[in-house]
């Protein structure tokens, strides 16, 4: 075993693990996936991917590029009076574009944008802390080295990786080994999350 210490050194260890000298292309396509399906769960995301929130509000206001979902959002100056999130179809019944105005109370997405209930009557910034998708394992600065999971949850990356690897492998007899060690790996790391989120404190922020 070597240490994993970048995202060159997390592809040569997966290459190491699975004995094959021939996945040179594909083994970066393994880490991708790993990375996509962790993502798409909210239960996965922790104080490392927050980020703060500033965007003006029109009617509606531009949705961050890199948001997931929102963790809390308010208005400028009004951190004490969080707004409601809820389903855009919610939000229209009940607060009708052409016959509500005023402070906004409540918050959806509808696309590119967030919507209002009611709509802004007046010059309002949004404010509060979103998760934010990290920049790809293969696009990050210095070869991925300072990257919260590179340093923090390096084998969540190996056996996640592993795990892609074997239905591509055909090698059905391994995916149960490598689905252990990773939900092994998994559950730790959502336990770390959830006490910070108790605990309030600080982690590394990665920086897009």
């Amino acid at each position: 075993m070597a240490v994993i210490t970048s995202y060159s050194t997390l592809l040569t260890e997966v290459a190491n693990w699975l004995a094959r000298g021939d996945l040179t292309a594909a083994i970066p396509g393994f880490v991708q996936n790993m990375e996509e399906r962790f993502y798409r769960q909210p239960k996965n995301y922790g104080k490392w991917m927050e980020n703060s929130l500033n965007v003006a509000i029109s009617t509606t206001a531009e949705v961050p590029s890199d948001l997931l979902t929102l963790k809390i959002s308010y208005l400028n100056g009004q951190s004490n009076q969080p707004l409601v999130a809820s389903s855009l179809e919610q939000l229209l019944m009940m607060y009708p574009r052409a016959s509500s105005s005023g402070q906004p109370k409540w918050i959806a997405r509808d696309g590119a944008n967030f919507v209002f209930g009611p709509v802004p009557s007046g010059s309002y910034a949004l404010n509060g802390t979103y998760y934010a998708k990290p920049v790809a394992l293969r696009n990050f600065d210095a070869d991925a080295a300072a990257h919260w999971l590179i340093v923090n949850a390096p084998d969540l990356l190996l056996y996640g990786a592993l795990l892609e690897a074997q239905p591509y492998l055909m090698n059905d007899k391994r995916l149960p080994v490598w689905q252990g060690f990773f939900d092994r790996a998994l559950s730790e790391y959502r336990d770390l999350m959830k006490a910070q989120n108790i605990s309030g404190g600080s982690m590394q922020t990665l920086v897009a």
